[in-house]
């Protein structure tokens, strides 16, 4: 295929770049992350989890990691801000009982001092003093998140120069901001993996739905930079880059 035929391709991809919970199932197979990650999240999660404690997931997406830990319903609760998500968490976990409510993250959660003995967030946003407030004496944060230098390599490909999104975001900074919140930091890991993408199509899409690793991006904006990517991925059979996870548990003093 010569660059127009590909062009046509891409702008099909970004057409079709929207997202609903975290299903990035329309490029399953054309990329691959996450496989070397050394801890696993929702073991984790369910390792702290006692039959009757109560839990919060923060800025849950469709809820579908939430679901997967099997706790009951009536014990669960669940906030998510981006309206599209809000309102698949209405459709999927509402009516099983999950006290569900549409609410951003980085915000006040609308929920009672001391209300949980547990608070998830995966790749979500929150506020240190937020979790604070919300544990109980003796409750336990696990959050998993995406940190400040995922993806750059890619970012720069087709963006060169893009400034970093949230510098902020490093296993240190995030210990320190929790532990000024009164919380004790038992845990934390970094990893640094591997992330590759095995068409340019794929990596098109995945930039438009990851807008502020690559912000204003576009097929026409970025054309040539996505024909030179094509002919690197044609020299290499991947287009390859790193990604950045990093693990805290926190636990508020009894």
């Amino acid at each position: 295929m010569n660059d127009a035929e590909f062009k046509n391709i891409w702008l099909s991809e970004q057409a079709a770049a929207q997202i609903h919970g975290w299903d990035f199932s329309h490029i399953a197979g054309r990329y691959e992350e996450g496989e070397d990650i050394p801890w696993d999240y929702t073991a984790r999660a369910k390792g702290l989890l006692s039959p009757a404690a109560r839990i919060l997931d923060i800025d849950t997406g469709g809820g579908e990691v939430l679901l997967s830990l099997g706790h009951p319903h009536r014990l669960t609760a669940a906030t998510e801000g981006f309206p599209p998500n809000a309102a698949l968490c209405r459709e999927t976990l509402s009516p099983l009982g999950i006290d569900f409510r549409e609410a951003d993250g980085g915000g006040v959660l609308p929920f009672p001092d001391g209300s949980f003995d547990l608070i998830l967030n995966r790749h979500g946003d929150y506020r240190e003093e937020e979790i604070f407030r919300l544990l109980k004496p003796g409750g336990t944060f696990l959050t998993q998140q995406v940190g400040a230098h995922n993806d750059r390599e890619l970012v720069e490909l087709l963006l060169p120069g893009a400034p970093l999104p949230y510098p902020q975001q490093t296993l240190a900074q995030a210990g320190e901001r929790l532990k000024r919140a009164g919380l004790t930091v038992l845990e934390g890991r970094e990893h640094f993996g591997r992330i590759r993408f095995f068409e340019v199509g794929a990596l098109v899409w995945f930039a438009r739905v990851i807008e502020w690793e690559f912000p204003g991006f576009s097929v026409e904006g970025c054309f040539d930079r996505l024909c030179a990517a094509n002919r690197l991925l044609a020299e290499q059979g991947a287009l390859e880059g790193r990604t950045h996870r990093f693990l805290l548990i926190a636990r508020k003093p009894d």
